[in-house]
């Protein structure tokens, strides 16, 4: 069987951001272009850290309860990032995504450059894709054909 890269199916249009970046204008990013988080990286686009939605929710309930400051993304982003290359096989990542490691990674080039992100619903759309190129699809009947049943 063919074996199915991350390359060729990762994004290379994501969000990143910038450890001196706002939380709240990280908030307005994530909302924007509807992901659930995005690697941050330095000045010379090394990937240092990522933020979440979960990590800039906390940041968000405690301005509002408290009044505090307004946090930067180094002081919510974690640290420890686990990535993607992109010669890696697609399914062993899907595998490795079944033991509840991140739904998001980013992918790096051989050169550890950041060059896309894998998701979740990427993965899910390249065996969507192979299981039709199988002609292994279920034929399910679309609302509008249930008469015809």
């Amino acid at each position: 069987m063919e074996s199915l890269k991350v390359s060729d199916y990762m994004t290379t249009d994501f969000v990143k951001f910038h450890e001196e970046d706002l939380v709240i204008d990280s908030v307005k990013e994530l909302i924007k272009h509807e992901v659930i988080g995005g690697p941050v990286v330095s000045n010379t686009g090394e990937v240092i850290g990522w933020i979440s939605e979960q990590d800039c929710l906390g940041s968000a309930i405690q301005v509002i309860y408290y009044n505090q400051r307004v946090a930067q993304v180094r002081d919510i982003m974690r640290t420890e990032v686990l990535s993607v290359r992109e010669d890696d096989d697609l399914l062993s990542l899907a595998q490795q995504m079944l033991q509840n490691k991140p739904k998001v990674y980013p992918v790096l080039s051989a050169e550890g450059k950041l060059t896309g992100v894998i998701s979740r619903r990427l993965i899910l759309r390249a065996v969507d894709k192979r299981l039709a190129q199988l002609g292994k699809e279920p034929r399910i009947n679309q609302p509008h054909e249930a008469h015809l049943a």
